[in-house]
């Protein structure tokens, strides 16, 4: 279970970009250039790190221009997949089961997932510096170290969370029950503190700050949950799942500011900022709920292709006898 161990970790460094670029954000929008420079220097690190990746990524381990034998060994052998077998099977392109993929329940649970996740999270991460500067009144520097203290404890989190996630597989837990309970904790955690932002009185800022940490810290549960449930259900096609999943989940990430911009036309109105957490809240609740009921922990049929062969001949068969 140590590859779901690495695809957590690995899921985690969003959090720690965010860590990272908030408080220089701040600084960078309280200097003499403003808040287009922030654009402009992480527009050029994000060209470097893909050309980094272009040079040092590939399609798979077998291909990869420096990896060890033993770590492709270690990689295919734990993820189960269907190359690497032979020469002749490594070279075998993989026919994609564009079909089954689009009309597995289990797929559009972590679909449905991964865009209430990103409405709630997109909310929460550009919104929250808005929320302290034009409700909490602190400066906008002060607004990036506040900002980044929820993503810094998301962080952290992230470690022992998918440590207990793969100490209870090992324990024998079912990997779907273990997901669904890792995802439960990410979105109806969160979802119970967006919901109690209410409460706050406009002068308890400090309330107000211990809240927006737990809902964004809580979530880290999602790398553990709904996110590495791809490999779960499909771990040969599990980047074509990610792909289409996070499809869905950016166009709601470009919806949710948009939304929260008609909601909230006064930044220091409070009120306005508790529709926009109720709406979160719900999303989560929401989003989980489909999870819990049509989540699932185990490889689905379609991921070997060739096991597609034997039930696409039992169905012409049946049609035939028909």
């Amino acid at each position: 279970s140590k590859h779901y161990t690495s695809g957590t970790f690995a899921y985690a460094g969003s959090q720690l970009g965010a860590v990272i670029t908030m408080p220089i954000a701040g600084v960078l929008a309280a200097s003499n250039s403003g808040w287009p420079s922030i654009f402009y220097i992480f527009g050029v690190l994000a060209i470097i790190w893909s050309i980094a990746f272009l040079y040092f990524g590939a399609d798979t381990p077998s291909i990869h221009r420096s990896i060890s034998p033993e770590e492709r060994m270690y990689i295919e052998d734990s993820l189960r997949t269907t190359e690497a077998k032979s020469d002749d099977e490594v070279k075998q392109k993989l026919k994609t089961p564009w079909k089954h993929i689009f009309t597995s329940l289990p797929m559009w649970a972590i679909i449905i997932a991964h865009s209430t996740q990103n409405w709630g999270g997109t909310t929460l991460s550009t919104q929250i510096p808005s929320y302290i500067t034009g409700v909490l009144n602190f400066n906008v520097k002060e607004s990036g170290i506040i900002s980044a203290l929820p993503y810094s404890v998301k962080f952290i989190l992230t470690f022992p969370i998918s440590w207990l996630s793969d100490f209870a597989l090992k324990k024998g837990a079912a990997r779907g029950t273990i997901r669904k309970i890792c995802n439960t904790v990410a979105y109806w955690g969160p979802a119970i503190a967006l919901a109690c932002m209410s409460v706050v009185p406009t002068d308890g800022y400090i309330w107000a700050i211990v809240i927006l940490v737990l809902a964004v810290s809580l979530n880290a549960g999602g790398l553990s949950g709904f996110l590495i449930n791809h490999i779960d259900l499909s771990p040969n096609f599990a980047g074509t799942m990610v792909s289409i999943t996070n499809t869905f989940a950016t166009v709601i990430s470009i919806i949710a500011p948009l939304i929260c911009a008609i909601i909230v036309t006064d930044e220091s109105n409070v009120y306005q900022w508790n529709i926009v957490f109720y709406v979160s809240a719900a999303l989560f609740f929401l989003g989980n709920l489909v999870f819990v009921i049509f989540g699932k922990g185990e490889i689905q049929w379609w991921n070997d292709p060739k096991a597609q062969q034997p039930k696409r001949k039992e169905k012409k068969e049946n049609e035939t006898h028909i």
